[in-house]
C-alpha cells in the first residue's frame, strides 16, 4: 500500500518495498478464487520511463490503463497486441502484412508500427528502454518477449516525460524476475493453420540474488497463402537484492522470420481470401539486447535510479513489386521486365543510458513528489538496399531476372538527448497537482558509404521544450475528476528525411535520396474525465480527450501504378477527438469488462494530395484534401464486451466482442471515393480454462467464432493481374480498392505445467 511520507519513521528500504508492491498490487488485484472475490489492493503505477518511486493511479490526471502476467495467461490474450485489442479503450489492431506478429497497433488514432511509411505516433519501453527503432522510428512487436512481461501500462496523450514520439500515448513494459515469480512454469498448444507454440519459464532466487529465463517459440504456416511465421526469443535475468539497492541485469534476443501477403485487390477477395498479390515478401529480425537497470535508496525520502542499454539488430527484407516504368509495347527483356524485388539489410546499433532522481516529501506541510531525469538514446544504422529485375509466375510469384543491383548504401545516426521533471503535489487531501516537461535536443546525420551520391549527405537538428500540467479531485471517495494539458514532439525520421521530394518518389521501404527537409511533428493534448469505484470491486470511467498536430506528416501517394509509390510531406494540422467510457470488476464469480471509444481523426488542413487511383481525382490525379475530412485507417467507433464466469471445480469459460465501424482506405483521404471504405465489423471469441490437477491447466480459444469475413486495413490502388487466372497484364490495368483480410475461424488447445510458481 503506497502511504505519505510525511508520517514516514521507516528506514530506507521501505522505499524499495513500495516498488516491489506496485507490481505486486497489479497482478494480484481483484484475482477470484473459489470462494469469492477479494478486493483490488492500491494500484500503482509509473509517470516516467523508470519505473521510479511509483504512484497511485488515482492520482494520474489521465485514463491510465495497465495489464499484467497473470491476463497473458488466459487464453484469450496470451500475447501483448491481443491483450490490447480486446481490453484496452481506442485500441485496435491493422493485420496489413497478414501475419499475427506484424500488427500495426492503434491507439486513439496514433499507430505503432513495424511498417516503413506509417507515421509513427507512440513510444514504447521495455524496463525502461525505449524500443522505438533509430531507423524509422517503427516498433518490431516480434522482438518483445510475451512470456517475460510482468507490467502493461498505456500512458495516454502527448506525456512529454517519456520523450520523442509521444504524441498520442506511450506503451511501458516491465519483464520478470526470479524474486517476484518463482518457480517453473511450462506449456504449449497448436490448433488451426499448423500453429504450435510453446515457452518455458524458470525463475528463483537465494538470498539477495535472482535469476530469471524464459524462452518460447511459434510456427505457423498461416491462414493466408505464403504467410509463415518462425519466431525464436530468449530473456533473462540475473538480479541483486540488498537493503538499500536493487540491480537488474537482462538479455532479449530473438531470431524470427515473417512472411507477409500484400492487401489483395477486391476482385481477388471473391475468388480466394487466402490468396497473395506477389510474393515472396519475407522479414527476418535478429536481436541481442543488453540492459542493466539500478536503483539505490539514499534515504527514506530519496532514491536514485538508472539504466544502461545496447541493442544490436540485423533486418532483413526481400520484397516484390510490380515495375510502374514497364512497357508492355515492348518485348519483355532485361531492362524491361514486370516486376522488381527488393533486397534490404539494415544493421541497427542502438545505445543509451538513463539516469532519474526521486524525493518523496512535504513542501511545506503538503506532500510532493517530485523525479528529475536525463536520458540519451543514440542509434546507428548501415543501410543497403539492392534491386533486381523480375518478371512474374502463373501464380504471382517472382522470376528472378539478372542478380541483384545495389543501389543504396547509407549510415544514419541519431542522438536523443532528454531532459525532464515531473511533480506531484497535494494541497488538500482531495487534490493532487502535477506539473511536468521536458527538454529534447536530437540529431539525425545521413552519410552516403557508396560514393557515388554524396548529396545525400545531411545534418537535421531539432530542438524544444514541452511542458505538461494537470489536476485530479476526489470531494467523494467514489469519485475522482481530473483534467490535463500535455505537449509532445517527434522529429521526421531518417526515412521520411530521405523521401520527401514529389520530383523524386519513393518506393517502400525507401530508396535514400537527397531531399528538401521536413518540420518536426507537435502535439498538444487536452484531457478530461471522471472515474471512480461501484463496488470494492467494480470501477468505471469516462474520459474526453482531443490532440491536436502541428505540422503532421503523412506518406502520400505519387504513382499512377504502383500503390506504394509516394512521398513524405508535412500536411498542416490534424486533429484527434474522442471519448472513452469503461465499466468493468468482478461480481460473485463473474468477472467482466465492457468499454466503448469514439476517435474522429481529421485534417484541419487542406492540401493537394496526388492520388490518381481515387475515382475523383482530377485529369493529372490530383485529390484536395478538404478541412473536415476522416484520416484513412482510423474508426469512428469502437466497442469491447468481456465476460467470464467460475464454474467451480477450477473450470473458467469465458468470452468476447470486438466491434468497429467503417475507416477509409489510403488514398482517399478527401473521402470521395465511393468505394474507398472498409466496412464495419463485429468479431467473437471464446475461451476456458480448467485446473484439473494441481499445477496443471488445460486451455483453449476460438476466434471468431462465426467465422466473419471481414478486412482491416486497404489502399485504393492499380490491379496488373488482369490476364487469364489473374495473371500479369499490363494492357489491362484496372483501379480497384487493395484490401488485407483479416483471419477466418481458428481454434487452438494447450496445457500449462506449473511447479512452485505464482497463482499454480
Amino acid at each position: 500500500m503506497q502511504r505519505d511520507v510525511g508520517g514516514a519513521t521507516r528506514a530506507g528500504r521501505s522505499l524499495l518495498g513500495m516498488l516491489a508492491c506496485s507490481v505486486c498490487a497489479a497482478a494480484h488485484a481483484a484475482e477470484a478464487d473459489e470462494k469469492g472475490v477479494q478486493a483490488p489492493a492500491v494500484e500503482v503505477v509509473a509517470p516516467t520511463p523508470l519505473p521510479g518511486l511509483g504512484i497511485a493511479r488515482d492520482k494520474v490526471p489521465a485514463n491510465v490503463q495497465t495489464g499484467d502476467a497473470e491476463d497473458l495467461r488466459n487464453p484469450g490474450t496470451m500475447t501483448l497486441q491481443d491483450l490490447m485489442e480486446r481490453s484496452f479503450d481506442s485500441v485496435n489492431i491493422n493485420q496489413s502484412q497478414g501475419n499475427p506478429y506484424q500488427p500495426d497497433i492503434n491507439f486513439r488514432g496514433f499507430t505503432g508500427s513495424p511498417l516503413l511509411g506509417t507515421s509513427p505516433g507512440l513510444s514504447v519501453f521495455q524496463d525502461g528502454v525505449r524500443i522505438n527503432e533509430p531507423f524509422g522510428d517503427g516498433v518490431n512487436w516480434d522482438l518483445i518477449p510475451n512470456p517475460a512481461i510482468a507490467t502493461i501500462t498505456l500512458m495516454p496523450g502527448s506525456n512529454p516525460v517519456f520523450g520523442l514520439n509521444t504524441l498520442g500515448g506511450a506503451i511501458s513494459i516491465t519483464t520478470k524476475n526470479g524474486f517476484d515469480f518463482p518457480g517453473l512454469v511450462v506449456q504449449g498448444y497448436g490448433g488451426s493453420f499448423r500453429r504450435a507454440a510453446g515457452d518455458i519459464e524458470y525463475g528463483g532466487s537465494a538470498d539477495r540474488v535472482g535469476y530469471y529465463v524464459t524462452g518460447n517459440g511459434f510456427y505457423e504456416r498461416g491462414w493466408r497463402d505464403n504467410t509463415s511465421t518462425h519466431i525464436w526469443q530468449g530473456f533473462g535475468k540475473l538480479s541483486f537484492r540488498d537493503r538499500d539497492t536493487n540491480l537488474d541485469f537482462s538479455f532479449t534476443g530473438a531470431s524470427n522470420t515473417l512472411n507477409g501477403a500484400q492487401a489483395i485487390p477486391i476482385s481477388f477477395l471473391d475468388q480466394n481470401r487466402a490468396q497473395s498479390y506477389t510474393f515472396p515478401d519475407t522479414f527476418k529480425n535478429e536481436l541481442a539486447a543488453f540492459t542493466l537497470n539500478g536503483r539505490h535508496t539514499l534515504s527514506d525520502r530519496t532514491l536514485l535510479q538508472g539504466n544502461l542499454y545496447y541493442r544490436s539488430l540485423r533486418s532483413k527484407n526481400y520484397s516484390t513489386n510490380v515495375n510502374d516504368g514497364f512497357d508492355p509495347t515492348q518485348p519483355t527483356a532485361p531492362g524491361n521486365t514486370e516486376g522488381q524485388n527488393v533486397a534490404i539489410d539494415a544493421d541497427t546499433q542502438g545505445w543509451g543510458f538513463a539516469l532519474q532522481y526521486s524525493y518523496l516529501g512535504n513542501l511545506g506541510a503538503m506532500p510532493n513528489q517530485l523525479a528529475i531525469g536525463a536520458s540519451l538514446d543514440a542509434g546507428r544504422t548501415d543501410f543497403t538496399q539492392s534491386e533486381q529485375e523480375a518478371n512474374f509466375a502463373a501464380d504471382r510469384s517472382s522470376l528472378p531476372v539478372g542478380s541483384f543491383a545495389t543501389e543504396t548504401q547509407a549510415r544514419t545516426t541519431n542522438q536523443y538527448w532528454g531532459l525532464y521533471f515531473t511533480d506531484t503535489l497535494s494541497p488538500a487531501p482531495w487534490v493532487d497537482l502535477t506539473l511536468a516537461g521536458r527538454y529534447n535536443w536530437a540529431q539525425v546525420k545521413i552519410r552516403d558509404l557508396s560514393g557515388t551520391n554524396p548529396a545525400l549527405d545531411g545534418n537535421n537538428r531539432f530542438s524544444r521544450f514541452n511542458p505538461a500540467v494537470g489536476a485530479t479531485f476526489k470531494p467523494v471517495p467514489a469519485l475522482t475528476a481530473y483534467i490535463n494539458y500535455n505537449e509532445g514532439m517527434r522529429i521526421p525520421t531518417p526515412v521520411e528525411l530521405t523521401c520527401a521530394d514529389p520530383s523524386a518518389p519513393c518506393s517502400l521501404p525507401n530508396a535514400f535520396l537527397a531531399d528538401p527537409p521536413l518540420d518536426p511533428v507537435i502535439a498538444k493534448t487536452v484531457e478530461v474525465g471522471v472515474r471512480g469505484p461501484i463496488t470494492p470491486t467494480v470501477r468505471w470511467h469516462a474520459t474526453a480527450y482531443q490532440t491536436t498536430l502541428d505540422n503532421d506528416i503523412l506518406f502520400v501517394s505519387a504513382s499512377a501504378s504502383a500503390p506504394n509509390t509516394g512521398f513524405f510531406q508535412n500536411v498542416g494540422t490534424t486533429r484527434r477527438r474522442g471519448v472513452e467510457l469503461g465499466i468493468g470488476g468482478t461480481v460473485d464469480r463473474w468477472r467482466f469488462a465492457a468499454s466503448y471509444s469514439y476517435i474522429n481523426a481529421e485534417f484541419r488542413t487542406p492540401f493537394t494530395e496526388f492520388s490518381p487511383n481515387n475515382s475523383s481525382a482530377d485529369a493529372i490525379g490530383d485529390i484536395q484534401v478538404q478541412s473536415g475530412n476522416r484520416i484513412p485507417g482510423i474508426p469512428q467507433n469502437i466497442l469491447k464486451l468481456r465476460a467470464g464466469y467460475y464454474f467451480g471445480g477450477g473450470f473458467t469459460l469465458g468470452g468476447g466482442m470486438f466491434a468497429q465501424d467503417s475507416q477509409y482506405v489510403r488514398g482517399n483521404e478527401n473521402n470521395q471515393d465511393a468505394s474507398g471504405k472498409i466496412p464495419g465489423y463485429t468479431v467473437f471469441n471464446v475461451d476456458a480454462r480448467w485446473n484439473f490437477a494441481r499445477g496443471w491447466e488445460l486451455f483453449g480459444m476460438v476466434n471468431n467464432v462465426f467465422n466473419r469475413k471481414y478486412e482491416t486495413a486497404g489502399v485504393l490502388g492499380l490491379n496488373f493481374f488482369n490476364g487469364p487466372g489473374n495473371t500479369f497484364d499490363a494492357t489491362n490495368t484496372v483501379k480497384e480498392v487493395f484490401l488485407s483480410p483479416a483471419a477466418p475461424i481458428g481454434a487452438w488447445i494447450g496445457v500449462r505445467y506449473s511447479l512452485g510458481a505464482r497463482g499454480s
